[in-house]
């Protein structure tokens, strides 16, 4: 796909290096992109400033955060927080922007190939929000736990389907998002186990490539090829 893709992260200057690392991967595929980043700290906004990179746009921690979001916010660990805060910055993102969809990625992927490779299946099924995966090899399987899903490769369309999930995660996770499994809950993640039932639109990710981690990679067999990172 030729057109440029939208990304948004969160992270504060603990992360940022990780961040730095993602950013550079996307840009090593050839990608045509933009990352907003929402900084959870002025240090990360005020070096991210400071290093002017073509494709990122620094969001200061002032500029996002809503009266709802501060209201919850010292009642919940940092961690907690940032979890409350990731289906907000989605919103956020698409609003202030005007965008057509955003896809949110976790600061700490690295990116071997396009995200656009994921991006085409998602676009061919018509969907509105993508959704990705755990995959756990069995005997790290923690889906009861953790969620089937992982909050960690995202897409929302700025369409009726699309806002209509995002706005039901982002008033549940202001509702409740912590650290531990509680009636069926566990951060912002596990709110995703029925999405496929509880909304149309919806489309899991099926190519292998998106999502491999820890927890899954037994599964699959690597290889490299004329310097490229192949998954079974």
């Amino acid at each position: 796909m030729s057109a440029t893709h939208n990304f948004c992260t969160l992270f504060d200057s603990n992360y940022l290096p990780r961040a730095l690392i993602m950013y550079h991967s996307l840009e090593e595929t050839g990608e045509d992109f933009k990352l907003y980043a929402v900084c959870f700290d002025d240090l990360a906004y005020q070096i991210l400033v400071e290093l002017k990179l073509n494709k990122l746009i620094a969001i200061s921690l002032d500029a996002f955060e809503s009266p709802q979001l501060q209201a919850v916010k010292g009642l919940r660990t940092v961690g907690e927080y940032y979890w409350t805060c990731t289906s907000h910055v989605i919103g956020y993102v698409l609003d202030a922007y005007q965008l057509p969809e955003v896809t949110y990625l976790d600061a700490d992927l690295y990116f071997y190939a396009r995200p656009s490779i994921l991006l085409e299946e998602f676009e061919q099924s018509s969907a509105s929000v993508l959704i990705t995966e755990h995959r756990y090899t069995p005997r790290y399987d923690k889906s009861a736990t953790y969620g089937i899903y992982c909050v960690q490769f995202m897409t929302f369309k700025a369409d009726a389907r699309g806002l209509k999930a995002l706005q039901w995660w982002q008033d549940r996770c202001l509702e409740w998002c912590y650290a531990r499994p509680e009636d069926g809950k566990f951060g912002d993640q596990k709110y995703l186990d029925d999405w496929t039932q509880r909304f149309e639109g919806i489309h899991v990710l099926q190519h292998l490539g998106g999502g491999v981690a820890p927890w899954n990679i037994q599964q699959y067999r690597l290889s490299q090829r004329l310097g490229r990172l192949y998954v079974n």
